[in-house]
């Protein structure tokens, strides 16, 4: 694991503070994820298995070579009951979903709730981006937005998470001791104190009590 300064208290019940009181009353209408280096495991270990039900669209970007075609969602699919797909352009998101942005493109989440795609020049070396991505779902959902920035190894992420806690919407940074890569969730806590600093499992369980508010 990467070693960066950490300016943040040690993860802790007083950290997190009471889980119940941060998420009553919340109406979670989408999930965004961004995650680097190490982000596959990471989140086949907070999304695997999804149940069928799961009704919230959770979008995500995850850090890969522009070059590469994208099998991110044929992977994911096979390890998740409810549907998963490449986002494409002017698509309006569906609940029940998972979307994975696609390969050198940027998305973004337009005011109607629908993707838009660009190839604007990438941003903290990165395209998609991270902040992009979250900038925009901040604008589009604002307090009914649930970010989770997990393991990487730039600081792409830090600002668009920042807004969505700036918005209302609920912050999860996964622990960066935990981390594979430490420095994408350390550059967002060096910004701001998310809702929740919390490891892969805790996240887990976190998103399917959203899936019930």
């Amino acid at each position: 694991m990467t070693n960066v300064e950490n300016t943040q208290p040690d993860v802790s019940e007083s950290a997190n503070g009471n889980i119940e009181e941060k998420i009553a009353g919340r109406k979670i209408e989408a999930i965004v994820i961004g995650a680097s280096a190490g982000g596959i495991k990471a989140l086949l270990n907070v999304l695997g298995n999804l149940p069928v039900h799961f009704r919230v669209p959770i979008i995500i970007v995850l850090h890969m070579p522009e070059s590469r075609e994208s099998r991110l969602a044929e992977v994911f699919q096979h390890y998740m009951a409810i549907k998963v797909t490449m986002a494409q352009d002017k698509d309006h998101i569906a609940s029940g979903q998972v979307y994975f942005a696609g390969p050198g493109y940027h998305l973004s989440i337009e005011r109607d709730r629908s993707f838009s795609v660009s190839c604007e020049d990438p941003i903290h070396y990165s395209r998609p981006s991270i902040d992009m991505l979250m900038l925009s779902a901040a604008d589009a959902y604002g307090s009914s937005l649930a970010g989770i920035l997990l393991t990487g190894a730039n600081q792409d992420g830090a600002e668009g998470i920042a807004r969505i806690h700036e918005v209302g919407g609920l912050t999860i940074i996964q622990d960066p001791t935990e981390a594979e890569i430490a420095i994408m969730p350390q550059s967002a806590l060096n910004l701001f104190t998310p809702d929740f600093i919390f490891p892969l499992r805790e996240i887990r369980k976190l998103i399917f009590r959203l899936e019930q508010c």
